[in-house]
């Protein structure tokens, strides 16, 4: 049962990264664009009372700009990683496996915490007993 809950993660992981790369694309907004046009453009669309037309108006907008925000966190996020990355190689006693640390699945980074819990632990054990000598 185990296998099947990391398999269907990181299936999961995977269906998340694809839809985010989907829904940040030019290609994906023109597609959703088209689609307002041909939606307001129908004969059925003026036909509605103008609180009708209004609401769709909106709910058009808010469509398109769901595409304009994810493209604009993609490319944030991806920036955001580069120059973290850049920040970690630069530092001679940073650990190199934090370098493209976004790439990893959830359970990774959960064991890198872990393993970064344990070290701050330690640090403040022997600062500790610093202190105390």
């Amino acid at each position: 049962m185990k296998n099947f809950a990391q398999k269907l993660e990181l299936f999961f992981e995977k269906f998340v990264n694809v839809s985010l790369r989907v829904y940040g694309s030019p290609f994906t907004f023109l597609i959703a664009v088209i689609m307002v046009v041909a939606y307001v453009s129908t004969p059925g669309f003026y036909r509605q009372s103008t609180h009708d037309i209004l609401r769709d108006i909106f709910l058009c907008i808010s469509f398109i700009s769901f595409f304009i925000i994810q493209k604009a966190f993609n490319k944030y996020s991806a920036a955001l990683h580069l120059k973290i990355n850049e920040l970690v190689s630069a530092h001679e006693k940073a650990s190199n496996e934090l370098v493209n640390v976004e790439q990893k699945t959830e359970e990774e980074l959960k064991e890198l915490a872990k393993n970064y819990e344990a070290k701050k632990h330690e640090s403040q054990d022997a600062g500790k007993k610093a202190a105390q000598e």
